[in-house]
């Protein structure tokens, strides 16, 4: 059984890594079920473990869901923007996986930082005193706040929340942020770190959140996130204007999918050797939020957003229709990594280069593209379209696939030779 029905030319749509409207809404519904669930998780395993719970934590975690629950009743949609931010699924995959005792309580606190966003969006009035033991009140999408003292306090306005330390230091006003532009605080103080947005984009650079990269690190290198003030803001929203503006006027469609998929972009931590590829991930909890190496340039960041973005689909869609059965442990080959992988990993691959190598197509066969581009598009694409045609083989003589996941890969292989036949008319 779905949490929210894909229809059938969503479905195929996906498949086909065609950007889509339709498509994003189907998936943003899917997620927003999903985050739900997770929460009613946690609420059903503090219930049933209340006892092991101290009572401050206790009292706490039922602070912070009643202003959740009375954020989301003044405005679901705002309320909604908080539940479905990336971080936050980071932060209940980890949470319920955590066990019971002082790493849960732990995890329990971020709860807190979640109901003051979602009161800061919805416009709620705030009030009272919020424990941190962390000496942080991260509120996600938004920013962070470091109280020392261990607290916050909270009062203000409807519309308009003032947050300062429990000591009488420093603080913010944060008024409700109105449309999907830039967000500014009225006011704020040393302590005070706001989360910045990527030009022309609501987007974020998150280099603030405590679960935007899991504490092993990413990779088998275990490369761990950028920290402020070391994240780069200037350089990252100069690269990111570069690569917006190439895939723009590559893939308008693409350009305008990627800016309603991500919500944040997360700088990774560059590698200890000058060379190798830039690294980026997407979470399985949190979809919607690119993990990256800066790139060296506008190119390489186009082509990592989009390989990403089709992860964070994919990731989204297979919570909704299972693709795979879990517990497979056969490897395979794949063109673009040198260790072997198991089938989720290559279905994941074989998406992000299907929708790759219809990009480097597009840039092929574009209107407004020099000669030099085209011929780097057009190795690109047969570079690309090689990896797939393996991947596709592997994947549909596979027996761990599900009877929708054969589907999907049948619809992928489909686009792949349609874009094949538009190559060899075109060459």
């Amino acid at each position: 059984m779905t949490l929210v029905p894909v229809p059938s030319e969503v479905f195929t749509e996906l498949a086909r890594s065609r950007p889509a409207p339709a498509s994003t809404a189907a998936l943003r519904a899917g997620l927003h079920a999903r985050r739900l669930l997770l929460l009613k998780s946690l609420l059903v395993r503090v219930e049933q473990r209340s006892t092991l719970l101290s009572p401050s934590v206790r009292q706490r975690f039922r602070k912070d869901w009643a202003l959740l629950e009375r954020a989301e009743r003044a405005d679901a949609n705002a309320a909604r923007d908080v539940v479905d931010y990336p971080m936050t699924g980071a932060w209940l995959g980890e949470a319920l996986a955590a066990p019971d005792g002082p790493a849960f309580e732990k995890h329990l606190a971020y709860l807190g930082g979640v109901a003051v966003a979602a009161a800061v969006r919805a416009g709620c009035r705030v009030g009272g005193t919020l424990m941190l033991p962390s000496g942080t009140l991260v509120l996600p999408g938004l920013g962070l706040l470091r109280c020392p003292s261990g607290q916050a306090r909270l009062s203000g306005r409807a519309g308009q929340a003032r947050i300062v330390d429990g000591s009488g230091g420093s603080g913010v006003v944060l008024p409700r942020p109105e449309g999907s532009g830039q967000w500014l605080p009225a006011g704020g103080g040393p302590d005070w770190s706001a989360l910045r947005t990527l030009p022309g984009s609501a987007i974020v650079l998150d280099d603030l959140d405590p679960y935007r990269v899991p504490p092993r690190g990413i990779g088998p290198a275990a490369v761990p996130a950028v920290e402020r003030p070391h994240s780069a803001y200037l350089l990252w929203a100069h690269r990111w204007r570069e690569a917006h503006d190439l895939l723009s006027a590559t893939h308008p469609e693409r350009a305008a999918e990627i800016r309603a998929v991500l919500r944040a972009v997360v700088p990774l931590a560059p590698s200890s050797r000058a060379e190798g590829a830039t690294m980026s991930a997407t979470l399985r909890t949190a979809p919607g939020a690119v993990l990256t190496q800066l790139p060296a340039n506008a190119t390489e960041l186009m082509e990592s957003l989009v390989h990403e973005v089709h992860h964070s689909k994919l990731a989204a869609l297979h919570e909704l229709v299972p693709l795979w059965r879990p517990g497979g442990d056969a490897l395979h080959h794949v063109g673009w990594r040198p260790d072997l992988r198991p089938v989720p990993a290559v279905f994941q691959g074989a998406y992000a280069h299907v929708a790759l190598a219809d990009l480097w197509w597009r840039a092929w066969v574009g209107p407004t593209t020099g000669e030099a581009w085209r011929r780097r598009a057009a190795e690109q694409f047969e570079e690309h379209r090689e990896q797939v045609r393996e991947a596709l083989s592997i994947l549909l003589e596979s027996d761990e696939l599900t009877f929708s996941g054969r589907e999907f890969v049948q619809e992928m292989g489909k686009h792949y030779t349609s874009i094949g036949v538009a190559a060899r008319k075109h060459g």
